[in-house]
């Protein structure tokens, strides 16, 4: 079982940065792959970032390619998104989740844990 606690959520200006957090319980945080995921009002939850569980490979939407940075430190049980030029279209409550893989993916049914969520709100 591993438990996921997100934070760093909040309210930033367009063209600000935020970086969100995900800390994970567990003594074998390294043999999790972890993905971000968000979900604007009235949509559907998508994609963002994913990270294998040595932190070699990482993949992004090609929305935040280039804007969004995924990494994560084993030490600490801690992925997390660093999030700069954010946009108002970011807007979205934001998820991490944990799939017992080595190798990430893009499909949120592939992932067993997630959680809570934060809200980011990115004004114009």
């Amino acid at each position: 079982q591993v438990q996921l606690v997100e934070s760093g959520g909040g309210l930033v200006q367009a063209g600000g940065p935020l970086r969100l957090s995900c800390a994970a319980s567990g003594r074998t945080f390294i043999s999790y792959a972890m993905g971000w995921f968000r979900q604007a009002p009235g949509k559907a939850r998508e994609f963002v970032s994913t990270i294998s569980g040595s932190g070699s490979t990482t993949y992004y939407a090609d929305s935040v390619k280039g804007r969004f940075t995924i990494s994560r430190d084993n030490a600490k049980n801690t992925v997390y998104l660093q999030m700069n030029s954010l946009k108002p279209e970011d807007t979205a409550v934001y998820y991490c989740a944990a799939r017992s893989f080595l190798t990430g993916s893009v499909y949120a049914g592939e992932y067993a844990y997630w959680g809570q969520g934060t809200q980011v709100t990115v004004s114009s």
